[in-house]
């Protein structure tokens, strides 16, 4: 799960990260009383979506006076903001951040993130601040610095020592980096957080360091003991469907594709789509309806999967281990005809109650087709969508 920038730093201010005076701001009139409570000459006016890139897409304005802030404010909300990370539909601005102005003297990059290849968090950092990390990592590695932090001691002072080298932090900055860098991981950790990128981290002209974005993401499997985090969700900036599947327990993320999937089991999902792939096929979605889905959610998933336009074909294929096939085919039966399913459904199953499942799908009286294996429902589906 993502916040937004106006709430990520209200977030870590409370752990004791510096970061700039600010107030959100859902319609003109907020974002001019918010400016009028800043002590700054300088005022900047953020669009707030989930999305990099607002900056040079026209979503970041630093004005100088409360006529300036109205005008930009009018300007954005309700705007569609294209950037490199919303794809061509873009996102629609519904509010705003109104910050104090910064004096600037460096820009660097700043990030912690979960290694999950050695489970331990990584601190990345750079002395190329507002830049995309990728575009650095690809034209200047050697400005990159990457450390790895074991869970059982935290940061410790050699780690502050090299970030503050690579930064080029000195003096009384240099100092500021332990308490800012201490703080910054107990949020992480605290927060049950899988991100936090400051980008830009700026250090101004008084030499002080100071988070001037932020972005946070976390791991949604911790949701359930923080509260706090979860009240910040945006639903308007997640995928409609994506929403609707949370709310029945599926675990659905949308693709570019045009052949449905519904799987059980994460791993077996990833392969399902491997092999559409492999085929020649094209995987419109991840879906997992889990080990223990009851005939009303495989309907749900199935209305999921074909509010996708671009869906052609579904291909359903269920190992029932804990989940029994009957089960499934039996929500699938209902599904197709609730739905009035006329594109192309392929069926695999296998495992508990098999026999039966198939029975169920056979003595249907619909189009369904039956598959062995992994193998021949991908070349079934993939035959079927394109008309073979």
């Amino acid at each position: 799960m993502n916040i937004h920038e106006h709430q990520a730093k209200a977030l870590l201010a409370e752990y004791g990260v510096k970061v700039p005076d600010g107030y959100p701001a859902f319609s003109v009139e907020e974002a001019v009383e918010a400016a009028g409570k800043l002590n700054s000459n300088v005022k900047v006016v953020k669009a707030q979506i989930h999305a990099g890139g607002r900056g040079k897409a026209g979503g970041v304005k630093v004005v100088k006076t409360i006529d300036e802030v109205r005008s930009e404010a009018k300007d954005m909300l309700g705007k569609t903001l294209i950037t490199h990370q919303t794809g061509p539909a873009g996102k629609e601005v519904k509010r705003l951040f109104i910050e104090e102005g910064c004096d600037i003297d460096r820009e660097l990059y700043f990030s912690m993130l979960i290694d999950r290849a050695t489970s331990q968090v990584s601190i990345i950092c750079s002395t190329e601040g507002g830049m995309d990390i990728e575009a650095v990592a690809a034209k200047t590695p050697d400005k990159i610095l990457t450390l790895s932090i074991k869970p059982s001691t935290g940061v410790k002072a050699h780690h502050i020592r090299r970030i503050a080298k690579a930064l080029r932090l000195t003096g009384d900055t240099a100092k500021q980096a332990v308490p800012f860098i201490n703080n910054l991981y107990n949020a992480f950790c605290s927060k049950d957080a899988s991100l936090i990128e400051i980008n830009p981290l700026v250090v101004n002209t008084d030499g002080d360091l100071l988070a001037l974005d932020a972005k946070m993401g976390f791991d949604d499997n911790a949701l359930f003991r923080q509260k706090e985090v979860l009240s910040l969700r945006d639903l308007s900036e997640e995928d409609p469907a994506e929403v609707k599947a949370s709310e029945y327990d599926l675990n659905y993320i949308k693709l570019d594709g045009n052949i449905g999937c519904m799987v059980n089991g994460a791993g077996l999902a990833m392969a399902t789509m491997d092999i559409i792939q492999l085929e020649g096929g094209s995987p419109a979605n991840f879906l997992d309806v889990g080990g223990s889905a009851t005939a009303e959610r495989v309907t749900e998933a199935f209305k999921i999967i074909l509010s996708d336009s671009n869906v052609e074909g579904i291909l359903v294929n269920i190992f029932g281990g804990i989940m029994r096939c009957d089960v499934i085919a039996t929500g699938v039966v209902q599904a197709a005809r609730a739905l009035g399913l006329k594109k192309p459904l392929v069926v695999r199953l296998e495992g508990t109650n098999v026999e039966a499942g198939k029975d169920i799908l056979s003595s249907s009286g619909l189009a369904i087709i039956p598959a062995d294996n992994l193998a021949d429902a991908a070349t079934k589906i993939v035959a079927a969508v394109k008309g073979n």
